[in-house]
């Protein structure tokens, strides 16, 4: 993973089989999302109903009919057709059985809200994908990856739903979403008001775009999670870099390092850069699942997971062998938590799937996140934001180039305040929080905060773990949305 190719890491996985290298502060609004094995993940089991509609492969376009099946989910259990709602998750990149069952917050309000729970897959995710083993073959195969096809799939999902649900015509559907799947749940919000009375946009940065926000926000947030978890804990993770650097001067150095920190293939130089992005995206993984219980998102982690990693990365002047042996340590709760690993593979940070090549595609043309590092007010090494350069990586690998600007142009950007009925919620532990709405625009474009949540914390299921703080934005959340659907109700009653 060359130097070069740093740019792209936070919008998704690394699978092994990709070419373009993504940064740490590029892939991660994929990265929670990506198991190899959906259906195996400790969840709490879930009915619902598997259902499959067939939609157009190009909404915008008259040249071609060909279609795909979109595979989507109903769990019905509590919804009432009189006074009754729906609410509809707007699916991101992966695979929709992972999102509902770790969706629990909508499982847990269904009743309340009298509520239909639909789960849509995003189009070329999981099972839904346009050309089959096709779909990522080329950028022809992937040009209607896209988040207005995603968009407008959902509207024509819900436009089938109430025409064939008896009872759910003339219901009000709330979107629902987390991370990228909240970028789509207020955009839907934004461009289909008509077919939603509402959103809620959790963790979603729908400001990570151009220069709405500083590029160095992200890594910022990052490090200010490991500096209030332990004394020079983010200071012992900024003077590690010079050290591997030092370290891997010579040929026995290298050697040491594989064995100092377990890795599960020998070293090269060629190797060291490829090294340093692979701790800095654990630490970035680190910073969004830094969550009050015990989880299984991307790896079994403790309950706040950087207290423990910084647990031994107390003292930071220390030699580069102590230093580099303390941070074997730290990786290791996040890699070896169970005890059942026997060596560290930098190659993966999480588990990997298919999806990575789709949000890889998509990062490069207009999921274009910008993201830099100084290292004086982050704990990492100083990397610039180059577009070029991820224009280039982008063309070498799909034959595409970015357009930056397209979805401000698209969406808004800041200016959105003609838009209503929007919840954004975000956690001050989650790096993402930097790109998200964090004050209240308007009376009916609400921001939520959760002063001790990570990435998307609230649309996690209750837990007697919760801190206060997300007890009072899902007790917020739910009423904005109970004032949705009663003033649905009654502005139905007046037309009739």
């Amino acid at each position: 993973m060359g130097r070069r190719a740093l740019l792209l890491l936070l919008l998704s996985f690394l699978a092994p089989w990709t070419t373009i290298a993504l940064r740490p502060a590029l892939r991660a609004l994929g990265s929670l999302h990506l198991p190899t094995n959906p259906t195996s993940l400790p969840a709490v089991a879930k009915n619902y109903s598997v259902l499959y509609f067939q939609q157009k492969v190009d909404h915008f376009g008259f040249n071609t009919v060909k279609t795909f099946n979109q595979r989507y989910l109903v769990a019905d259990k509590y919804w009432k057709k009189n006074g009754g709602s729906i609410l509809f998750y707007t699916g991101n990149e992966g695979d929709i059985i992972w999102f509902c069952n770790n969706t629990g917050f909508m499982w847990d309000v269904a009743e309340e809200l009298k509520a239909m729970l639909v789960f849509a897959e995003h189009r070329y995710y999981g099972e839904s994908l346009p050309f089959g083993d096709n779909s990522f073959k080329d950028s022809r195969h992937l040009n209607f990856l896209t988040s207005e096809q995603a968009l407008a799939d959902f509207a024509e999902l819900i436009k089938h739903l109430k025409r064939t649900i008896p009872g759910a015509e003339n219901q009000p559907v709330i979107a629902i979403g987390g991370s990228y799947g909240g970028m789509l749940a207020a955009w839907f919000r934004m461009k289909y008001p008509h077919m939603v009375v509402g959103a809620l946009a959790a963790s979603a940065p729908i400001w990570q775009f151009e220069d709405l926000v500083p590029c160095g926000v992200f890594m910022k947030i990052v490090t200010t999670d490991f500096r209030k978890s332990g004394p020079h804990c983010s200071e012992s993770i900024r003077r590690s870099w010079d050290a591997i650097n030092r370290l891997s001067n010579t040929g026995s150095g290298l050697q040491w390092l594989t064995g100092a920190l377990h890795l599960c293939s020998p070293l090269t130089s060629q190797d060291i850069q490829h090294l340093k992005d692979w701790i800095s995206e654990t630490w970035v993984n680190l910073a969004m699942v830094d969550y009050p219980y015990a989880s299984n998102f991307l790896q079994p982690l403790p309950a706040w997971p950087i207290k423990v990693v910084c647990q031994y990365l107390k003292n930071p002047n220390v030699s580069d062998s102590l230093l580099l042996q303390n941070i074997f340590q730290a990786l290791n709760v996040y890699y070896n938590y169970s005890g059942q690993v026997k060596c560290l593979n930098i190659s993966e940070t999480a588990t990997s799937s298919l999806g990575t090549l789709g949000w890889s595609y998509q990062a490069c043309t207009e999921v274009v996140m910008p993201f830099c590092t100084n290292g004086v007010d982050d704990m990492f090494e100083p990397h610039s934001w180059n577009l070029k350069e991820l224009s280039d990586d982008c063309f070498q690998q799909w034959g595409v180039r970015p357009r930056p600007s397209w979805i401000t142009t698209m969406y808004g950007g800041k200016n959105i305040s003609s838009h209503a009925n929007i919840v954004f919620s975000n956690g001050e532990l989650d790096p993402w929080s930097g790109g998200g709405v964090t004050k209240d625009i308007t009376d009916t474009l609400v921001a939520v905060t959760i002063s001790e949540g990570a990435h998307h914390l609230d649309l996690r299921t209750k837990n007697a773990l919760d801190p206060m703080s997300v007890l009072l934005a899902r007790s917020l959340e739910v009423r904005h949305m109970k004032n949705w659907i009663r003033d649905f109700y009654d502005s139905a009653g007046k037309q009739h």
